[in-house]
């Protein structure tokens, strides 16, 4: 849980995707390492309610004793933009920034656990944002990630090659994400240049 000595430092609220995140994914290792990340417990975890996943992000997020930093991954990150959507202006002084990491395309999937939280909404998020996707995401075109990026008036970082950003992509702790993540802690919420994860330095633009 949180802890109380953090005094206003930024609470990072875990939003995971269809599933859950299990004991590898990065999520659940800055949880274990961090005293500053708490999981969001959305429930019905294998067949998601868009309106109850938005609830418990709401309930959360007013719950927290200081301003949070949102770490969404994979249909997580559609819960949070519906979530800005429908609490609008009012989200911004609670939310120092969200970390958007493998959103999937949920207009161009079969499933309908996805289906239902779609069609995507397009509207600027009122808080700073970061968007990360991968070349190969078998969840979402690279183009699409970019555009959604664009539409959200988010930042874009190019992760490279790495699949759908969770465990199978064997990202261990993550060290990159953390680095993307100090830019809301540290109160540093520059826009970032377009970078390429692995293959450049990873630093705010000036």
């Amino acid at each position: 849980m949180f802890d109380e000595g953090l005094g206003r430092s930024p609470l990072c609220l875990t939003i995971p995707g269809l599933g859950n995140s299990g004991p590898d994914h990065w999520q659940t290792i800055w949880e274990r390492d961090r005293r500053d990340c708490e999981r969001v417990p959305l429930g019905c975890w294998d067949n998601p309610s868009r309106n109850v996943w938005v609830g418990r992000i709401d309930q959360a997020v007013r719950a927290a004793p200081c301003p949070v930093v949102l770490v969404a991954h994979s249909l997580g990150c559609l819960a949070v933009v519906w979530w800005a959507a429908t609490m609008g202006e009012a989200t911004a002084g609670d939310v120092v920034g969200a970390l958007l990491v493998a959103p999937p395309d949920v207009d161009r999937t079969d499933d309908p656990r996805l289906i239902a939280f779609g069609p995507t909404p397009r509207a600027l998020l009122p808080f700073p944002t970061i968007v990360v996707a991968s070349h190969d995401d078998p969840y979402c075109d690279f183009d699409r990630a970019q555009d959604f990026a664009a539409g959200w008036g988010a930042d874009f970082v190019d992760a490279g090659a790495a699949g759908h950003l969770n465990s199978d992509s064997g990202l261990g702790r993550w060290a990159e994400g953390q680095d993307l993540l100090g830019t809301f802690l540290n109160e540093r919420a520059s826009p970032l240049r377009r970078v390429t994860i692995g293959a450049a330095p990873l630093a705010p633009s000036r």
